[in-house]
Formats: structure tokens, sequence, C-alpha cells
């Protein structure tokens, strides 16, 4: 599935039980803390920030917004949990950033510094996002219960 949104807009995929929500990075650079080191991500205008969430409606979109505008307008650090460590289960969003993501329900929220898997709902679970030029490919929608959704960011 083709999804088309622009620099400033945000486009949502919103299932039954999470949603994801997808930006273009801007050709950003962005901060990824680890334990033990500080990596330095470069991305391409095209490139993709995705972040997902266990939730849906209107409070889940808008966290999702904000954590996007932290990350790309802020300058805001991506924070890398160890495995195992306590915090991973209560976090609300989780973020991956690069040119393609691949989604997995069989991982820990937080604590994988690879940009190309990250935590989703089981609903999500083996897609991939792919950037393109204005927008986004989705590949391997389990569900056509999912809306998309865009607005601006």
């Amino acid at each position: 599935m083709h999804v088309l949104f622009k620099e400033d807009e945000i486009a949502y995929l919103v299932g039954r039980r999470g949603t994801l929500a997808i930006a273009k990075t801007k050709g950003n650079f962005f901060y990824l803390e680890t334990e033990s080191e500080e990596i330095v991500l470069f991305t391409q205008p095209e490139d993709l920030m995705v972040a997902s969430s266990r939730g849906v409606g209107e409070m889940v979109m808008r966290g999702l917004r904000c954590t996007i505008y932290q990350l790309r307008e802020l300058g805001a650090p991506l924070i890398v949990l160890p495995k195992g460590h306590p915090a991973s289960p209560r976090l609300k969003t989780v973020v991956s950033i690069g040119p393609r993501t691949r989604l997995s329900c069989n991982i820990q929220p937080g604590t994988h510094p690879e940009q190309d898997v990250l935590c989703a709902c089981d609903e999500f679970h083996m897609m991939e996002v792919l950037a393109e030029p204005g927008g986004a490919e989705i590949l391997g929608m389990a569900t056509k219960e999912s809306n998309i959704i865009v607005q601006k960011l």
C-alpha cells in the first residue's frame, strides 16, 4: 500500500489495537544513546521516522505526534534500553529511523539499537515500512481494518 504525505505531515496507520505514525526525517541527523555509546544517525530527506504504540484513539495519536516532533524538531535523543530493563514494558511509544523498518511483536520495546526493527502490536507483525519519494510503501498489511489518516505535523 502506498501512503502519500508531505514533509510537514504525519501519516497514521490505525489498527484495532495499535497505531503507527510515519513522518519524513527531512535529512536531519539524530543521536542514538545506548548504555555504552552515542551513535549519530545521518538520514536522507526521504528517510522515515516510524513510531509505534500499543493503543488507539486521539490521545495515542497526539502522543505519537509529540514523540516525532520532539525527535525531529527539538533534537531529543533516541534512548535504547539494555535488554531486560524494567522500564521496557512501560514504554508507551517506540521509534525507528531510516529508509526501512520491519515491525515485530516478538521483541522487547526500546531495546534495539538497530534502526530497521521496531516493536509493534501483533496485527502489524511482519509488516515493513519503506521510504519512498513523497511518502511510504507499507508491505505485508495483515488486516484490511486499518485506517490511514494524514494530518499536519
